[in-house]
């Protein structure tokens, strides 16, 4: 029974990943006045055309065009990852300083020039995406040049870890916050999570000793910092020197560095990571079922010291809550996991997927009801974790 809804599961994956959301992005974001992608595009398909442009959404777009090519082979996402990549290369590149900006306006003058470790190494990620896509061996030079910046200015090197950003010389700044709802902290398991991926598909193309020395130590810091031996829920701020300053609980993020983190233990190749990340990613799948509604909804987060449930449905917890399942699925074999990806997808279809304007809702509210005031795409709302999980997920089925 579960192999049939698994290849049935796999059709309605590739029909949403290419008739509703790539070929909404391809429709209604590209922007032919300035270059690029239009920063802002909101519920209703309206283009805010003169909003600011976002490194991250940049980023994501090249990743999840380049990825789609590779995987599909169709010339238009080819067109739209180049599209993304000399946008990128244009105008997000500080050619002076080094890094990526952090935001530009809708011209492509620099808005924000602050080195946001988390843009840049979303770039690294897109950058190496659209190499295994096209063979560009320029994009494999600005990914690598981008790490070598990382670990020169954001490391820490006495205490370990990764600092959140800096001003556009590479100095401390005051302000360290990836948005506004984050807390102030110099070590975030976000920031974290993002170079892990990044790191990941580098060094799926780059060999380099010094790149398997890190991506071994932030895996490392993951086992022994991030994910909590006794909770199995990530420990999202840290200061400095370690010390834990949040006890709020990201269900979505839970589920995703489940299996980001077993996936870069297996590009690693160390059999006594791959072994401990297997139970790691299992453990925090089976935990994650506490933040499923009875509708399979997965809510948004939890405040411990509140008792207080942020019972919203945001659309990337739900698509990434399908590939952790799944992965904790193929790594145990419990088929409770494979029921949960399918659970997931349905409310997914029933819930999260627009049918009247395209893409995805930002989120529902418990009931059910869509937050209309929240973009379709923009700073934050991008095609990277719909569109990846649905590509995941295909290939995953594909080759069970």
């Amino acid at each position: 029974m579960i192999t049939g809804q698994f290849r049935r599961l796999k059709k309605e994956l590739e029909q949403e990943l290419e008739s509703n959301i790539l070929s909404f992005w391809m429709k209604y974001t590209p922007d032919h006045a300035y270059g690029g992608f239009h920063g802002h595009v909101t519920h209703f398909n309206q283009t805010l055309e003169k909003a600011n442009k976002g490194a991250i959404m940049n980023a994501r777009i090249l990743w999840t065009f380049a990825a789609a090519y590779r995987m599909y082979g169709e010339q238009a996402y080819l067109e739209t990852a180049e599209r993304a990549y000399q946008y990128i290369q244009d105008y997000f590149m500080d050619r002076e300083l080094g890094g990526v900006f952090w935001e530009l306006d809708y011209k492509g003058e620099v808005a924000n020039s602050r080195k946001q470790i988390y843009a840049i190494a979303f770039v690294i990620y897109a950058m190496t995406e659209y190499r295994q896509a096209c063979g560009n061996e320029q994009a494999l030079k600005t990914a690598i040049t981008l790490f070598e910046e990382i670990e020169a200015h954001a490391l820490d090197p006495e205490r370990n870890g990764y600092t959140e950003a800096l001003a556009r010389d590479w100095t401390p700044v005051a302000d360290l916050r990836l948005s506004e709802k984050d807390d102030n902290e110099s070590k975030t398991m976000n920031t974290h999570l993002h170079i892990l991926e990044a790191y990941t598909n580098l060094y799926r193309v780059w060999k380099d000793h010094r790149l398997e020395r890190a991506l071994k130590n932030i895996i490392v810091l993951f086992i022994e910092k991030f994910v909590d031996p006794e909770t199995h829920h990530l420990n999202l701020f840290f200061d400095d020197d370690w010390n834990l300053k949040s006890s709020l609980i990201s269900y979505g993020h839970d589920i995703e560095c489940s299996w980001l983190l077993h996936e870069a233990a297996e590009v690693l190749g160390q059999s006594d990571l791959i072994e401990k990340t297997e139970q790691v990613a299992v453990n925090m799948a089976r935990k994650n079922f506490m933040g499923l509604d009875s509708d399979h909804g997965l809510f948004y987060e939890l405040f411990p010291l509140e008792n207080r449930l942020d019972t919203d449905k945001h659309w990337w917890p739900q698509a990434e809550a399908m590939v952790g399942y799944f992965n904790a699925f193929q790594l145990s074999g419990d088929e409770e996991f494979a029921r949960k990806t399918i659970n997931s997808w349905k409310f997914i279809q029933d819930k999260i997927i627009d049918r009247k304007y395209g893409e995805w809702y930002w989120s529902v509210n418990r009931e059910g009801k869509p937050n209309t005031e929240k973009e379709k795409a923009g700073f934050w709302k991008c095609p990277y974790h719909n569109g990846r999980a649905c590509m995941e997920l295909s290939r995953r089925i594909e080759s069970c």
